[in-house]
């Protein structure tokens, strides 16, 4: 197990290392003078063109492009980003003011699709053809059918302003950042997000469990009189939640995409929110960034996947599958 782990994780860096080269590659295309994005606007404004290119010239931006690319990854790996070309504060402050929020909103969101979608799929496999596979099946395709804005516009509408049960948006009240505080404003955009996300893990959900069940090794399980629990649960679902595993990793760009949307329906304070916000003002720094940081999430996700799959199944560890 520990020669795939470190297997995987070697193979991690260079997808790292690839993301960073295209960033760097977005950042040489951004108009205007690199300078501009690494010096407050504050301090550039009383500086003189003599001062800007001797700075260039110190700062090595007359270097060649790879020698400015390691320079910018070794700056980004002390946590030197840069500036923002609109309010002149480091990107680093900005990302770590974001970033927290949509971890606990992607968290939490995946979180409840992940445990609805499975006991759902669960569920429904073992009612099938039964009025409770049905009502499941017609719920999963009625989710995957409405788009997530209109969830979260219409959870407005009725929780926020109806019934006013819930705030319409926002992340916390002003002198609460308490996490219990920020429960209700939690409550509808991880909801809607998971309503989609749950829809479709509970199909392929179903899915693997009707296949798996009728495996020779699930019958000779049954035949040696084992408990209907213990065939479901230990033969039938650890085996059925192997390939929907790779389903649920593959769906994580999907869920931070739909994080983005519902960030802005909810006027949630959010790495999605911030890179609308930045691309509506061409703050590409930050947007290369906040980018980087998203990509980065995506990667250690499937890291993590990875190993689980393989402590479920010792075939992925030994390159058998």
């Amino acid at each position: 197990m520990l020669k795939y782990f470190f297997r995987r994780l070697l193979s991690f860096i260079p997808k790292i290392l690839i993301i960073t080269i295209l960033i760097f590659i977005g950042l040489e295309f951004v108009p205007g003078d690199p300078i501009s994005y690494l010096i407050p606007p504050e301090q550039m404004a009383f500086m003189t063109e003599e001062t800007i290119a001797n700075m260039r010239e110190n700062l090595g931006l007359n270097d060649p492009a790879y020698i400015r690319y390691f320079k910018w990854l070794g700056n980004i790996l002390k946590g030197d980003m840069g500036y923002s070309l609109i309010n002149g504060v480091k990107i680093s402050d900005i990302i770590w003011t974001r970033l927290p929020a949509t971890i606990e909103l992607t968290a939490l969101g995946f979180a409840v699709a992940t445990i609805l979608g499975l006991l759902f799929g669960f569920i429904s496999a073992l009612k099938r053809n039964t009025p409770i596979d049905y009502s499941l099946t017609a719920l999963g395709m009625v989710g995957v059918s409405i788009p997530e804005f209109f969830f979260g516009l219409s959870a407005i509408v009725v929780f926020g302003l109806t019934f006013r049960w819930l705030p319409p948006g926002g992340r916390m009240t002003p002198g609460q950042p308490g996490f219990f505080q920020r429960i209700p404003y939690l409550v509808m955009p991880v909801l809607v997000i998971g309503i989609s996300y749950t829809a479709t893990l509970m199909r392929y959900t179903r899915g693997s469990m009707l296949d798996t069940m009728n495996k020779d090794y699930v019958k000779a399980a049954r035949s040696k009189g084992l408990s209907e629990t213990r065939v479901n649960l230990v033969h039938s679902f650890r085996n059925a939640i192997i390939p929907v595993m790779i389903i649920i990793v593959n769906r994580i760009p999907i869920l931070i995409a739909g994080t983005v949307v519902i960030e802005s329906v909810f006027n949630y304070p959010g790495m999605g929110k911030l890179i609308l916000e930045s691309i509506s003002g061409s703050d590409m720094p930050v947007v290369m960034i906040a980018t980087f940081f998203i990509a980065l999430a995506v990667l250690i996700a499937s890291f993590l996947v990875d190993l689980l799959s393989a402590l479920l199944d010792p075939r992925i560890r030994f390159g058998k599958m």
